[in-house]
């Protein structure tokens, strides 16, 4: 049985009193559903104090939005994989579409920060997904793929099961846009079956993948239904404590 998750990517929100007092109402409002795995991905400041605050729910775990692709150095302002671990961090969003966008990473790059995530005992979220004018051309299959392809087919087995893969639309995100559930669990298949031809496929059932494109309370409960979707990459429903609590309880 593959984990049931709800990864919130808070992004660039929050202070840190709101950080706390959001995290306080979600953990008093998830009770004992302990099924589910929630992750709190908030802004890098912040994980400290919130891997405290949740150390005590073995369902709860930071993450990290992103990192470097080296291990240390004169690099103002960069995060390492490595000060992310040992601030209490246990996952790493890695190739969301805005950093592709507005920062220009690479695959090269990101191939470097899943090496650096997964040595420092870090669970990558790895992101893909495609652009508008992909999907209206029929190019959506050959743009995911090559996303996969590129950043993580380097990796042996027993490291490709420790990834998580989030399928996010990029048309879809920050609009009033979202996959029909046939849409989510049509590419949602098609990512496992790229797993399986390259490893096989016992290693792709064990693969979890997020579907990431403006999922929220209303829509939920329907794309977690789909046989090959294993929960949520969530943007802007899980700065609001009542939303992202009915997500968590939609499966």
């Amino acid at each position: 049985m593959r984990k049931k998750i709800v990864a919130a990517n808070w992004k660039m929100n929050k202070t840190l009193q709101e950080a706390q007092a959001l995290v306080k109402t979600i953990l008093s409002g998830s009770g004992s559903n302990n099924e589910v795995t929630k992750i709190i991905i908030p802004p890098a400041l912040f994980i400290t104090e919130l891997a405290r605050l949740t150390k005590e729910n073995p369902s709860f775990s930071i993450g990290a939005q992103n990192c470097y692709y080296a291990e240390s150095g004169a690099f103002t302002g960069e995060l390492s994989a490595s000060a992310i671990a040992s601030c209490g961090a246990k996952y790493l969003i890695i190739g969301h579409s805005e950093r592709r966008q507005y920062f220009n990473e690479t695959a090269d790059q990101l191939k470097l920060k899943i090496n650096l995530a997964l040595k420092h005992k870090l669970i990558p979220i790895y992101c893909v997904g495609e652009k508008l004018n992909e999907r209206q051309t029929n190019h959506y299959f050959t743009a995911v793929k090559n996303q996969i392809q590129e950043v993580l087919f380097h990796l042996p087995a027993t490291d490709i099961e420790k990834i998580i893969i989030a399928y996010e639309p990029i048309w879809a995100i920050g609009t009033s846009l979202t996959a029909t559930p046939e849409q989510a669990q049509e590419m949602h298949s098609f990512i496992r079956f790229a797993i399986m031809e390259n490893y096989g496929a016992d290693v792709s059932k064990k693969i979890n993948i997020l579907y990431g494109g403006s999922c929220n309370a209303k829509n939920a409960k329907e794309l977690f239904a789909c046989a090959d979707v294993d929960g949520g990459l969530i943007g802007g429903a899980s700065l609001v404590a009542d939303e992202f609590l009915q997500i968590i309880n939609s499966f």
